[in-house]
Order: structure tokens, then sequence, then C-alpha cells
């Protein structure tokens, strides 16, 4: 394995999932790409303690700014790669959640993805699904599941 990507959101459980994924990758001797995928905006404006070196919640961001919404995600990104190694790559991706992911993974010839298991109400689950069931349904590349839940 050379390549792993892992995606990562604005929930708090990303810094389990990013320093899991890192420390695989470095005991592979993987290059890593943290990737995070801009699918919906509401995620911007909350507030969360601080988690992978990123403060970005003490500001408030207006959801109709697209290029707002791109700067925090940028901001965000630079300081995860920085919390882990300031070798790691970053990627930012704009669409649904799953589809985006699988086709980063493939343009970046990914040979591993790493990506959370975030608890949901079995209601959501059974009429929205998750992003990590959808991304296992459609994947050709080995997908590394985190679990997240306390």
């Amino acid at each position: 394995m050379k390549k792993i990507v892992i995606a990562i959101d604005y929930h708090p459980t990303s810094e389990k999932v990013a320093e899991t994924g890192y420390k695989l990758a470095k005991k592979l001797g993987a290059q890593v790409c943290l990737l995070h995928v801009i699918a919906d905006t509401r995620y911007y404006g909350m507030e969360h303690r601080t988690f992978l070196g990123y403060e970005g919640y003490n500001y408030p961001v207006n959801p109709e700014m697209d290029s707002q919404i791109e700067n925090v995600a940028k901001d965000f990104l630079v300081k995860a790669a920085l919390h882990l190694d300031n070798k790691v790559a970053t990627k930012i991706k704009k669409g649904e959640t799953a589809p985006c992911i699988l086709e980063y993974a493939n343009e970046w010839q990914a040979d591993l993805i790493v990506m959370g298991t975030h608890s949901h109400s079995v209601l959501e689950k059974l009429f929205m699904g998750t992003e990590a069931t959808k991304v296992l349904e459609k994947t050709q590349i080995p997908v590394f599941m985190v679990p997240v839940k306390k």
C-alpha cells in the first residue's frame, strides 16, 4: 500500500479517524491525503471544541458564500495536515460525499480509503443510509473503517 486517502469531515470524531489512518499509513510507509468533501453547508456553522488543531468554529459562516465555505475547508485541512505531519497532502472536493470520496480515491490511485463510522439513529440509517455504507457498496478500493462511537 503506497497511497491512503483519509476522508474527514467537521465532526470532532475526525481527529480519531485522521490519527488512526495516519498511524496505519506510517506503519505501511504510505503517502497520505486528507480529503474533505464540501457537501452540506449546514455543518460549517456548527460549534465544536478545537480538534486537529482547528479552531475555525469561532466565527459564523454564511452558507450562501461558496468562496468563504471553501476558505474554511482549506483552513481546516491545512490545520489538520499540520496536526499530523507537514508532508500530508490535502484535497477538497465538492458534491455528494460518497461519490466524491470514491472519485478522488480512484483519481489519486489510492490503495486504501480510511473513514469513520458515525453513529446515526436507526431511523436515519433506514431512510438515508450512511456515507460509509454508500462508499462500501460502490468501492473497488479497500476501505478501513474507524469506529468512532463512544
